[in-house]
């Protein structure tokens, strides 16, 4: 291959990034432009800039005390459906990896058929049943189904790291007078770190943007969390759009922060799974 080809394919790989990269960034920057506006401004000149700058519709979401409920309602929600997940999975992942019994396939098999179930499916008997526990406006009512829904996948993902670990370190370790689960506990578990990080930050971004579960579950405005909040703040003022605007763009702001920071961690990890061997 030549050198000319070479620039010219590495020039349209740039190319393609460039474009995909603007379906991404332009919408943004309009919404975040649009959110310094009036919505007259907005309706006059909806791709100019704004002239004056409404940094009012910041700031009153800011100094807003529902804004900021609907924030630790969804980091709580999130954090706790993570820790959730990441703990049933792993036992189960760690019993499915290293214990050969009877029917472990047929078992791991079902729980991988639930990747293929639809949880819009279990709307009624899931109500049905939160409403019969009581875990209506409840944030368990949110917490436990959105773990159980996440357990396929974060089993598969985990089952799979957890048999690169080489046998022979395990029996080195019961040798040496550790047990199964001090093993998995002490070795196991740091060692599988980067799995750990990224199913951990599948399920809390998975929670975050989770928004039928939450507007099901809760009723009373004290639980919602920020996906609903933005439904609830439309639908108040729908015709202020560049205030829905703003209320959407600082709704954003914590998800991709979340995601700043974990970014390295998420291709990490599933890096890290595709490379054992």
């Amino acid at each position: 291959m030549s050198a000319a080809t070479r620039r010219l394919r590495g020039l349209s790989r740039h190319a393609l990034v460039w474009i995909l990269g603007s379906f991404i960034v332009v919408p943004l920057l309009y919404a975040v432009l649009s959110g310094f506006k009036t919505t007259g401004d907005l309706t006059d000149d909806p791709f100019g800039l704004p002239s004056p700058w409404q940094v009012s519709n910041y700031t009153g979401i800011l100094g807003s005390g529902d804004f900021w409920r609907q924030v630790g309602n969804s980091i709580m929600i999130a954090t706790a459906t993570a820790l959730i997940t990441v703990a049933v999975s792993a036992l189960a992942a760690f019993a499915f990896a290293r214990y050969a019994f009877r029917g472990r396939e047929a078992f791991f098999t079902l729980f991988a058929v639930g990747l293929m179930f639809p949880p819009a499916v279990a709307v009624l008997p899931l109500f049905v049943l939160l409403r019969t526990f009581g875990l209506l406006d409840n944030p368990l009512g949110v917490i436990l189904p959105q773990a159980a829904f996440a357990l396929p996948m974060t089993i598969i993902i985990l089952r799979a790291f957890f048999r690169t670990i080489p046998g022979d370190l395990e029996e080195a370790a019961i040798i040496d007078g550790c047990s199964r689960f001090a093993f998995f506990w002490r070795i196991l578990l740091p060692m599988a770190r980067p799995a750990i990080g990224t199913v951990s930050v599948l399920a809390i971004v998975t929670s975050w943007n989770n928004f039928f579960l939450p507007l099901l579950v809760f009723t009373n405005p004290r639980w919602h969390t920020i996906p609903v909040g933005i439904q609830q703040f439309q639908g108040q003022y729908s015709t202020n759009y560049a205030l829905v605007f703003a209320y959407i763009v600082l709704a954003m702001i914590p998800a991709l922060a979340f995601y700043a920071v974990a970014e390295r961690q998420l291709i990490g990890g599933l890096t890290a799974g595709a490379t054992k061997g």
